[in-house]
């Protein structure tokens, strides 16, 4: 069964009782217009007005006003720990590497160039997979893209 598009997103809070849910990794839950399918194998197309990041929580609204939520999906991360967790987060930031920031650790997306570093200040690193939510941008501009400001 096809669905009918998405033209508009509701926010985490703002909505309650989905239709169906969609999970997506981090790097899907960036886009415009893209062909997604729900849990229940229904199509549908996403065509917003300009490229959005989507959070866990948010849904997506349908023409015809159905809901379908957007849930984190698992995917490949390190787990960061440390004695020194918060200077181990700047050089983290200071690469741009999106990271879920938690009291006792730090979650990234796998990269071995970045494990090296973390490897070489003294960070402890493991495996795992789960959802990636991580920290937006500063300024509450949703994720963070390089250096232009």
């Amino acid at each position: 069964m096809t669905l009918p598009p998405c033209r508009q997103i509701r926010k985490t809070g703002h909505w309650s009782k989905a239709y169906d849910r969609v999970s997506l990794n981090y790097d899907d839950r960036l886009l415009r217009r893209k062909r997604l399918t729900t849990a229940a194998a229904e199509a549908f197309i996403i065509d917003l007005v300009q490229t959005t990041s989507l959070d866990h929580g948010d849904a997506l609204e349908l023409e015809d006003g159905r809901l379908i939520e957007v849930v984190a999906a698992d995917e490949d991360l390190l787990e960061v720990t440390g004695a020194d967790l918060p200077r181990i987060a700047w050089h983290i930031g200071n690469r741009h590497t999106p990271c879920q920031i938690e009291r006792d650790r730090l979650l990234i997306q796998r990269d071995h160039v970045i494990r090296d570093m973390l490897d070489k200040i003294g960070a402890t690193l493991r495996e795992v997979v789960e959802p990636f939510t991580p920290e937006g941008g500063a300024y509450g501009h949703g994720r963070t893209h390089g250096h232009s400001h």
